[in-house]
């Protein structure tokens, strides 16, 4: 086994029917522009370890994340979509490819890589971040990488715990809003905590309830018209 089996072995294997690779390629062109965010996005905003940072060999860059315990292929490509959602949604759909996606949850990514391109005859192969925007107009080598310098790019990435990738996870899927009752309480009282009902003078009391922005707005406006002869003259 070389030195790039090994990294590959570390970072990337799984058995079958689950999966430790998650890939997002942004292609049609290659823009390291639209995809660097992401890249960052996954370190700055949800503490993940760096991606791997691939050239396709066509025409596009790749992302492979690294999972510590393989999940479900579902769930990665779950975890995929609602990546693409938070970074990529002003992109065209047809310009990234998601594996394992939601479309086709069966498939996983093709090891072993780099390699050679039917389609172009180009090499796809991973590459140093900082040097990833050379790549934007030709994002292949016209020569095989060789395996030394492919492990030397993968030796120091680390792979996702689970409890990081949960978390992230977690962050990533919108939050439903609170839903208000459906039926404002009848008594304005009800609406202001106890220890106000039962220590403030009336003045008091209904003005409390006019500042309270928890109390729904049509009783804070008849506290409102309850407190003018308070203040008036």
């Amino acid at each position: 086994m070389n030195p790039l089996q090994t990294e590959l072995q570390r970072l990337y294997s799984a058995p079958e029917g689950v999966v430790r690779a998650l890939v997002l390629e942004l292609a049609r062109p290659a823009d390291w522009g639209l995809l660097s965010p992401v890249w960052r996005g996954l370190q700055t905003d949800l503490a993940l370890p760096a991606p791997a940072v691939m050239v396709s060999g066509v025409d596009g860059y790749q992302l492979w994340l690294s999972l510590a315990e393989p999940v479900p292929l579902a769930e990665a490509a779950g975890f995929l979509e609602a990546l693409r959602r938070h970074y990529l949604a002003e992109v065209a759909p047809q310009r990234i490819r998601l594996t394992p996606s939601l479309a086709a949850p069966a498939s996983q990514p093709a090891l072993p890589v780099p390699s050679q391109q039917l389609a172009t005859g180009y090499w796809s192969a991973f590459v140093a971040p900082d040097l990833a925007p050379i790549f934007a107009d030709e994002p292949w080598l016209d020569q095989p990488p060789s395996p030394e310098a492919q492990a030397s790019v993968l030796a120091g990435l680390q792979s996702i715990k689970a409890a990081a990738f949960s978390a992230a996870l977690a962050r990533l899927r919108p939050v439903a809003p609170t839903k208000r009752p459906s039926e404002p309480p009848s008594d304005v009282t009800s609406c202001a905590p106890v220890a106000t009902r039962e220590r403030l003078s009336p003045k008091a009391f209904l003005l409390a309830v006019v500042q309270d922005p928890a109390v729904a707005l049509d009783l804070r406006i008849e506290a409102a018209k309850a407190l003018l002869p308070h203040v008036e003259g």
